[in-house]
């Protein structure tokens, strides 16, 4: 009997690539010491991967770095104004996980865009495996985005987050359904500007939209829109309430 070989070791490859754009997206020296060593690993991963238009696509990619690092300076404020265990912004940059998948998910999300298959994947898987948090390539994530505590946290591929939107552990942006028939299908929730989802909340299909300035209760389960400006929680007895704020 013979086997497909996947050549599953360039999951280190992929990790290492990962983790030194990461760094040298905030680190000048960091990034001329090991933009070369960044570039040779991008070029050598997409080729296992049999993707064309190696040199082009790099050359694209790497054009959009520059606004990624505003989209995360913009993240990493809202985590500085609405955590208050946070210090400082180096603290955030450092240590915070939440901020971790954010910046690793701004990354996949452009090479997803440019429609480089599996690698986007790869290093989100990465980002999941360190951080606790799962979040799809293909959502989509407005500005000044704050997840606290990170941990649980599962974010589905058509799912769209606008701005200003805070989470915390264990929340579930997902679908009703697991149908292959789906796959081009918007499957995952909507969520407008200013909303709060608390520990655990789920919100599940693609038809779905949290309105925005709303709270979403911890431990709560969504399955229909909510209106604009909602407050949804979780009281004895499982009993879910809606009020008006």
């Amino acid at each position: 009997m013979s086997f497909a070989n996947y050549k599953i070791a360039l999951k280190d490859s992929v990790e290492e690539f990962t983790k030194k754009l990461f760094y040298a997206l905030f680190d000048e020296d960091y990034c001329e010491q090991n933009k070369s060593r960044i570039e040779q690993l991008f070029i050598e991963i997409t080729e296992t991967l049999a993707i064309e238009n190696r040199e082009e696509l790099w050359g694209v990619y790497q054009g959009t770095f520059k606004e990624i690092r505003q989209k995360l300076d913009l993240d990493a404020i809202a985590f500085e104004r609405y955590d208050p265990a946070a210090k400082s912004l180096e603290e955030i940059y450092l240590a915070y996980p939440g901020f971790h998948a954010i910046a690793v998910y701004r990354l996949t999300h452009e090479l997803y865009k440019l429609r480089v298959t599996t690698l986007p994947r790869m290093m989100s898987e990465y980002a999941h495996g360190l951080t606790g948090t799962d979040i799809h390539p293909g959502a989509k994530i407005g500005a000044s985005f704050f997840i606290d505590h990170a941990t649980g946290i599962v974010i589905g591929e058509t799912t769209v987050i606008k701005n200003h939107v805070k989470i915390y552990q264990g929340v579930t942006l997902g679908g009703i359904q697991v149908k292959k028939s789906l796959a081009d299908v918007k499957r995952h929730p909507t969520i407008e500007d200013n909303v709060t989802l608390y520990a655990n909340a789920t919100v599940l299909g693609g038809n779905v939209t949290i309105g925005k300035n709303s709270i979403i209760g911890a431990n709560v389960s969504i399955t229909e829109s909510v209106q604009e400006g909602s407050l949804i929680i979780n009281e004895s007895g499982n009993k879910v309430l809606t009020r008006n704020r």
